[in-house]
């Protein structure tokens, strides 16, 4: 069977549009005073939340002097994990970027989760996570808006239903991508993703795929995160345990199949259904006679990789 081997790719910080760029990432005005981010989130108010916003300027591969009213909305992209997406024009420096919008919640878990996000988008350096330019908030609608890389087209599970059926060293090329994104997060800042599928893995003109979204990722502890979270159709057979990187691993495999077979191989039940079905049922195979033995069996063992509970704690 074909190894693949998987290290962390790197982007190089550079300004590639030669853009003439403001030094300061937000240019809204706070008039609620809060502590810079320092690891600790709880407690999270809003005058907090602008703070740290504004920390996370030092680092940015480039930022855009972010104001709404230099921001043009040219196209609505859908709902990613917790606000909607659209594709929208820096108007100043003609820069397309996608934004994401996020209300902010009286709740201290959602501001964590939204300050999480941005601060994993800040610290990531590499060629398979999407870029991020900045964010601002508006503290009247209590809302944030990210702005991040534009990724021409779309997300994974748009590319199939689209064009119909992915070459199978197209779909070679995806998982080397998706693996290094991964590799990545979990190597440079001990990072499972727990929410890895197709929509949330972008694909770009050159055919360059980038994972997104990482509003539910978990930083690691002892290489297993406590919270069972994530999209319930891609889940692994770990009801009721920790939740590990492999978890990641059998996630990539569901959302394999489903590019394969342009369809999800699962069937349409509610959750507690489909958990159901997803921890007594044989796993979902792919027809031998359409696919290569080395691709059927990189599947079937990611699919079996987290087959019983106890291979969670295996290392």
């Amino acid at each position: 069977m074909t190894t693949i081997a998987v290290t962390a790719g790197f982007r190089k910080k550079r300004n590639f549009k030669n853009l003439e760029l403001a030094q300061s990432l937000l240019v809204c005005e706070s008039t609620t005073a809060g502590a810079q981010y320092s690891g600790n989130l709880s407690g999270v108010d809003s005058g907090q939340l602008y703070e740290q916003l504004v920390d996370l300027e030092i680092g940015l591969e480039f930022n855009l002097n972010l104001r709404q009213e230099d921001l043009k909305t040219l196209d609505e992209l859908g709902s990613g994990n917790g606000g909607a997406v659209s594709k929208i024009l820096h108007i100043p420096t003609k820069t397309i970027t996608a934004r994401k919008i996020v209300h902010i919640e009286a709740k201290t878990s959602v501001r964590k989760q939204i300050i999480r996000e941005l601060q994993i988008l800040h610290d990531c350096n590499s060629l398979y996570i999407v870029s991020f330019y900045g964010a601002f908030m508006d503290e009247n609608d209590m809302k944030i808006s990210i702005c991040m890389e534009y990724i021409d087209k779309g997300s994974l599970d748009h590319l199939y239903r689209r064009i119909g059926p992915i070459p199978e060293p197209m779909i070679g090329s995806i998982t080397c991508s998706v693996l290094h994104g991964l590799a990545y997060l979990y190597d440079h800042h001990r990072i499972i993703h727990r929410d890895v599928k197709l929509s949330n893995n972008l694909i770009d003109s050159a055919r360059s795929v980038k994972l997104c979204d990482f509003g539910v990722s978990g930083i690691l502890v002892d290489s297993i995160a406590e919270t069972f979270v994530g999209t319930s159709w891609y889940m692994s057979r770990i009801t009721g345990a920790s939740y590990s990187v492999k978890s990641d691993v059998w996630s990539l495999g569901v959302s394999l199949l489903e590019l394969s077979q342009e369809k999800f191989p699962f069937p349409q039940l509610s959750v507690f259904e489909l958990l159901q079905c997803i921890v007594d049922e044989d796993l979902p195979t792919l027809p031998m006679a359409m696919f290569p033995t080395d691709f059927l069996d990189m599947v079937n063992l990611w699919l079996g990789f987290i087959a019983s509970t106890s291979a969670l704690y295996s290392g």
